[in-house]
């Protein structure tokens, strides 16, 4: 009977883990090891990246010396700044990807724009998803009036180990239940 238990319980948590495949968010910290600082190219960091809806971006920058500015299409395009979406110069900014679409960022500070401090990135509707209704203003859409300061400690615990934890957890409850 504890053979048949067993069997029962491997096969439980296989099945588990086949059907709980948790929507995994990617957090990506803008620049990697650089950061939004001058002289880092933002067009190659994001060509080998796919944002999606529930993704984050962290802007990681000197505070006084960088901001970080949500901006539009138009003010992107012409490197324009002064007239933000949502703008923050804490010097660590959380911006979550909550709609899919276009989404400008640039620094606010004097000529950074033109040097190469801006940010075009397209996030993905997310597997499944609906389309999400937006507001178009001056040939663009806002995607998010947010952009958060950013601390360490604002971890949501929905990181890929926590669900895979509680994955596992359940799947040991359910072998115990079927064995005992």
């Amino acid at each position: 009977m504890a053979s048949y238990g067993f069997v029962l319980g491997c096969m439980t948590l296989v099945i588990l883990c086949m059907v709980v495949q948790p929507s995994v968010a990617t957090v990506y910290t803008v620049g990697d090891d650089s950061g939004w600082t001058l002289g880092v190219d933002y067009a190659t960091w994001t060509s080998n990246k796919t944002f999606k809806v529930g993704d984050t971006l962290i802007f990681d920058y000197l505070s006084g010396s960088h901001t970080i500015e949500e901006i539009n299409k138009t003010d992107f395009e012409k490197c324009k700044t002064g007239n933000p979406i949502a703008s923050d110069h804490s010097g660590k900014t959380r911006v979550d990807l909550k709609i899919a679409g276009t989404r400008y960022f640039t620094c606010g500070v004097m000529n950074h724009c033109w040097s190469g401090m801006k940010l075009a990135i397209i996030v993905e509707a997310a597997k499944g998803a609906t389309k999400t209704p937006t507001i178009g203003i001056d040939n663009t859409t806002i995607t998010s009036l947010t952009i958060n300061s950013y601390h360490e400690s604002d971890q949501s615990g929905t990181s890929p180990s926590s669900y895979m934890k509680k994955s596992l957890y359940a799947a040991f409850i359910l072998y115990f239940l079927f064995v005992i």
